[in-house]
This record gives C-alpha cells, structure tokens and sequence, in this order.
C-alpha cells in the first residue's frame, strides 16, 4: 500500500492539477483545513499565478465578506484607494492582516496594471458579511440596492423610498448585537420592520430582474452585476437574521445551512463570469455534507461546495488539503496509521496526491480519523477522499 500511495504523489502545480480533471473547470476549489497560515496562502498565490498564465484563469474567490472584497476588486482592477486601506477594509476575519493574501492583492494590481478590463484579473470575498457571533445589518446591501434601482428606474416602479428603508432598518447595532447569536430573544430578525423588510427586498430583487435589459444597456454589466450581489446579499442577511431570532433545535442547523447558500449564490455568480479559483475551508468546499461541534450539539449541513457541484457537475473541482504538523499550535507528527501520517512519510513536501487512487489503495477499511489536539485544525476525513478531485498534502506549517 506504501507503494500505490507513493506512486499517486507529485509536485503541485497547474498542470498536475488539471491532469487530475476530465476538463478545466469553471469552478477549482482548493481547500485548506486550517485558517491564516501563509505557507498555504503562499502555495495557494503561485497555485493561482499558473493558472492565471498557463490556464485562462481571471478571478479569485476566497473566504471572506463578499460586500468588503468589492473594495479589493476595485484596487485591483482600476487602483482605487491604497494598499493599506485594501488590506484593512477589504477583507473579514482578520484575513487583511495575513502577509500571503497581502502580496497576492499587490500582485494582481501590477498584473492589472495597464491591461484592457477584458483580459484583468479579479478579486471576490464570497462569504456573506457574517461572523460566528453574529451577522451584519442589511443596511449597506439593501440601501445600495435600493440606490442603484433609484437612479435608473421610474421612481414609481420602486416599492418604498430609501426613508423608509432607513426607518424600518433602525440602528445597526439591533441587528449587530453579539449577545444575539446564544440568546435569539435579542433578535430584530423576525420583528414587524424585519418582515417588512423581507418582503420590500425581494420587490426591490424582482424590479431589478425585470429591468436586467434596459439597466445593462444603460449602464454596464460590472454594474448590473454589483447591484444583484447586494440583492443576494440583503436578502440572505435578512433571511439568516430571521433565522437568528429562532428558539428550535434546529437553529444552528440552519444558520450554518444559510451561511453556506449564501457562499453558494456567489460562487455560481464567479463561475458565471469565467473559471476562477476558490478558496476557503475545506468543510465550505467539500462535496460531502458538513459538521462542527457547537455548544448546542452537532450539526451538519450541505456546504457551498455540494451545493455547488450538484449545480455544476464537472464544471466544479475540488482539491482538499491536509497537513503533518502546525507546531506553534500544538499540531504534532501525525500518528503513522493515519492518512496523514502515511503522507507524512513520503519524500515529496509538498505534494499532489490523487485522492480517488488514494481512498482506493487505502481499501475498504480507511484509517481512523486523525485527531486534533488544536480546534483550528481539521484532520482530513478518510471516508471523504473518495468524493475529491485531488488532495495537496503540506508535511510542516511554519509560524506565519
């Protein structure tokens, strides 16, 4: 079995990852089982600067606030704004803060620079504004919604002013409170102005789709396209709000369910565009349903990434990745009865393992999970490899 496992591995690259593929997909996801490290960042940038000039890729997409990653796509393609202000407000989760997203951003501005918009390259965050406490007011999607339909359309096709807008919205910190997220009494999701405003932005999300013709003519399709991203956005907020307020075992379940359709919305809207890479968790782009251990129990729940591929079929790839050791984490040598510790003593660092040869040579008893004495860290699950495209195995994460 050594020997089948040692045959699959080579070096990573696009070439050897589209060698895995019947075809180039639309979408390539590439996971990572672990956040903020920049020695997967870094193999994620040169992993992306090969597809980009070996392969026709144009955009990237990654885990993070897709109304803040707007800021990015603007540095990126026209020079709006600086590179400090991008890597401060363009991203969420800390992500700005991380040295490899960093030089990725300065890469595509000068890789942009000059170049007609046809053939530059692009940058969305395809989360929602969400964080495990909590989640954004709708306020800044649904006020631009709103903005954009109003400076285009007949004032009396719209279905409320923006003063109203603002009335029902109220303060943003009703929909922000953190204290929220463990106790849904606190919650203005399912109020009288919550379901108000449910209904006032699907009016807006219909004006907008019957009017696509004209607003694209007038306009542009960057523009047109900008404006459903805040629909999406809106609507989905609204939507996880209302969920937030909800006292049923079933809470988490679907505010993780909802988190991940929202990530699913976005990524058809990159994959409508023109083939992008894709990277977040693996649990986000897995095809296998999701689960995670909260202090309400677990759940489980499709991620964007199944629900992604039943849409796409081969036109969405994914490739996990997996790791030996994050020492600073406490993330020690695999155990050698492992999938991880059967990689960990192959001679290639790092390297592409195909992941259907490899659940093949594993049999039909696959090792036990590894398990993890850091919760930032997510062993790869055996009975998943069968379900991948590929699996990037990296033996030593090293301090960031």
């Amino acid at each position: 079995m050594a020997t089948d496992i040692k045959d699959t591995a080579q070096a990573v690259d696009a070439a050897a990852v589209m060698g895995l593929l019947p075809a180039r997909p639309r979408l390539l996801a590439l996971g990572e089982p672990t956040h903020g490290e920049d020695t997967l960042l870094e193999l994620r940038n040169e992993l992306f600067r090969q597809l980009v000039e070996q392969e026709g890729y144009r955009t990237i997409a990654i885990e993070s606030d897709c109304m803040r990653g707007l800021a990015v796509d603007d540095y990126v393609t026209s020079g709006t704004g600086t590179l400090d202000e991008v890597m401060e407000h363009g991203f969420s989760h800390g992500w700005g803060a991380c040295a490899a997203n960093r030089d990725l951003v300065r890469w595509m501005r000068a890789h942009n620079d000059g170049r007609p918009a046809s053939e530059q390259l692009r940058f969305a965050g395809f989360d929602g504004p969400l964080e495990i406490t909590g989640a954004a007011s709708p306020r800044q999607a649904l006020t631009a919604l709103h903005g954009y339909l109003a400076a285009r359309v007949d004032a009396n096709l719209l279905p409320c002013t923006a003063e109203t807008l603002d009335h029902l919205l109220g303060a943003d910190d009703r929909w922000t409170d953190p204290a929220v997220m463990r106790d849904p009494s606190r919650s203005v999701g399912q109020s009288a102005e919550a379901a108000r405003l449910r209904l006032l932005a699907d009016e807006l999300m219909t004006l907008l789709d019957v009017q696509t013709p004209d607003l694209i003519t007038s306009t542009s399709r960057d523009d047109w396209e900008r404006a459903c991203l805040y629909g999406r956005t809106a609507t989905g907020l609204l939507r996880y709000h209302h969920s937030m307020a909800d006292t049923s075992p079933t809470r988490m379940t679907r505010l993780c369910a909802l988190r991940d359709s929202m990530m699913a919305d976005n990524l058809l809207a990159v994959a409508a565009r023109g083939p992008a890479l894709v990277h977040a968790h693996n649990s986000h782009l897995q095809r296998e349903k999701s689960s995670m251990q909260m202090w309400e129990g677990r759940v489980e729940w499709w991620s964007a990434g199944a629900l992604v591929s039943a849409r796409l079929g081969e036109e969405y790839a994914f490739v996990a990745t997996a790791l030996g050791t994050i020492r600073h984490q406490g993330v020690d040598t695999p155990p050698p009865d492992t999938v991880e510790g059967l990689l960990y003593a192959l001679p290639l660092d790092p390297c592409l393992i195909d992941a259907r040869r490899l659940a093949t040579a594993l049999g039909d008893t696959p090792p036990a999970p590894r398990e993890s004495p850091w919760f930032g860290y997510a062993p790869i699950d055996p009975a998943h490899l069968a379900a991948g495209d590929g699996l990037v195995f990296v033996k030593d994460v090293l301090r960031s």
